[in-house]
């Protein structure tokens, strides 16, 4: 059965916010941690379940998957690298016919409470993991200068994958923002400042054409993907991406445990593949 439309709010930022910044690592004395000016805009998420078997990470930028794992809920990081890296790598390429799929990193989360060490919070926040700037740069960061420059002229891409850890997802669901209806202005620099270089993250101004939904009452054999580069401009670029908080959550409901892995991929032909392997 079709799940009403959930009445929530996200955080956007400001059309005239200075430019948003974020230390990813405790500020200098005196340095605010996070800088911009955002505001809290009431927003419905619909169900996306009913168009599960029609959604497309090339249009709409999100899909989920059904997609049991071997891993523990409780696997520590070098089980998560040996045992759902190379799962996540093989539905990604089954899903969009990359040539090759790097899965470089991952992050643990618990929402609703201070995260203990290993995890972060939930980001209650709009946003895209990436810019027009930084998603290249992610690419030379990980590759040799060669490769990355050959890579870089011909399809690649940036996915992320999230799931639940332990349970269907109690409170603070991730809800998508439909690419079909993002414009490339909506999108603001923020930089991500670490103590030895300076990344971005785009932030998000408001639209009354943005449509959200989500996967009601997500379950850990399932996945969702979420596209957040794309070189080929025929497709979905970036997903506008926040966790949001349900009115409808009871007051005890467990914490929500999540993990999301962040892959590369690449469409080169067989002589360009054989240098990414």
């Amino acid at each position: 059965m079709t799940q009403a439309p959930i009445a929530t709010r996200f955080l956007y930022l400001r059309a005239d916010s200075p430019p948003p910044f974020a230390y990813a690592y405790p500020p200098p004395a005196g340095q605010a941690a996070r800088g911009g000016d955002y505001d809290w805009v009431p927003a419905a998420v619909t169900d996306a379940r009913p168009r599960v078997d029609t959604l497309s990470l090339d249009r709409e930028g999100f899909v989920l998957r059904r997609c049991p794992t071997a891993m523990p809920a409780r696997a520590d990081d070098a089980a998560i690298k040996a045992i759902y890296y190379p799962e996540v790598a093989a539905l990604l390429r089954s899903e969009m016919g990359a040539s090759h799929v790097l899965v470089f990193d991952h992050t643990r989360r618990l929402a609703g409470a201070e995260p203990p060490a290993g995890m972060r919070e939930a980001v209650l926040r709009v946003h895209n993991d990436y810019t027009m700037r930084s998603a290249p740069q992610r690419v030379r960061d990980l590759l040799p200068a060669a490769q990355a420059d050959l890579l870089l002229g011909q399809r690649w891409a940036l996915v992320n994958a999230w799931r639940p850890l332990t349970r269907v997802v109690p409170r603070t669901p991730l809800a998508f923002c439909d690419a079909t209806t993002v414009r490339p202005e909506d999108f603001v620099a923020a930089a991500l400042i670490y103590p030895d270089r300076r990344g971005e993250t785009s932030s998000v101004v408001h639209s009354p054409h943005h449509r959200w939904a989500h996967f009601p009452a997500m379950a850990p054999d399932e996945v969702a993907l979420f596209k957040c580069f794309d070189s080929d401009g025929r497709k979905a670029c970036m997903t506008p991406h926040s966790a949001f908080d349900d009115p409808a959550t009871p007051a005890d409901a467990p914490l929500r445990e999540s993990i999301e892995v962040r892959a590369l991929l690449f469409f080169a032909p067989e002589w360009a593949r054989q240098t990414a392997a």
